[in-house]
């Protein structure tokens, strides 16, 4: 089965002061989504953005998908406000989560499409007890809460796992990998079952975001026929 993989850069690394035009080029350069990582300094010890950002890209004039994830306690509260700003994608973390089946009815019922976020230290048992009503998984290959950490290894055995989970459902469930994704791992990456690349310094730290992106492309090409 061929696959088709995503790259999808996170604008936690991007230059503010210019964020449109940077969103605009690493589209351009190739990139499929625009990823959010939106942190409350509760849920995590950091503090980035809300819903103005994604409201401000749309206005600028971004088509792409924006996948957004939720990184805040409690979360019910901010559906609303991305999925009015223009989100494509929500994910939140479960333990973040009073009633998870009503945050994922919460995120259908603003016309986005709902995802679990998992961190390295929780358990599958989540994924398994939601496949059926996600749409996207981000797994978590750092801890949350800082960009630029290095990639954590032992991440790649949950991806294996999440995949096999996902292939025996038969939906087609997007598996994203969040953190340390580089050019020059994401080919090693791709072969645990991730379709989607999260990478963040990745792209927007390198000189030419078009050399970067294909280059990436270049290492996921010998994955798409797994």
């Amino acid at each position: 089965m061929t696959k088709e993989f995503k790259i999808a850069p996170s604008i936690l690394s991007a230059d503010f002061a210019r964020l449109g035009e940077e969103v605009e080029s690493v589209i351009a350069a190739g990139a499929d989504f625009v990823h959010f990582d939106v942190m409350d300094n509760h849920y995590v010890p950091n503090l980035t953005f809300g819903s103005v950002i994604c409201k401000s890209l749309r206005d600028f004039g971004i088509k792409a998908p924006i996948d957004v994830h939720l990184m805040v306690q409690p979360v019910d509260r901010l559906i609303a406000d991305f999925a009015e700003a223009g989100a494509t994608y929500i994910s939140f973390h479960p333990e973040a989560s009073e009633d998870i089946d009503a945050t994922l009815d919460l995120i259908r019922s603003n016309d986005c499409l709902p995802g679990l976020a998992i961190n390295p230290a929780t358990p599958l048992s989540y994924i398994e007890e939601y496949l059926d009503q996600i749409e996207i998984i981000t797994m978590m290959s750092v801890n949350p809460g800082f960009a630029g950490q290095s990639f954590i290894p032992e991440v790649l055995d949950k991806l294996t796992e999440t995949r096999a989970m996902i292939e025996k459902s038969g939906r087609k469930v997007l598996l994203e990998i969040d953190g340390g994704v580089k050019a020059n791992n994401i080919g090693d990456i791709a072969s645990y079952g991730a379709d989607v690349f999260v990478s963040g310094s990745g792209i927007f730290g390198t000189d030419n975001y078009r050399d970067t992106i294909d280059e990436m492309r270049q290492n996921l090409a010998p994955h798409l026929n797994q």
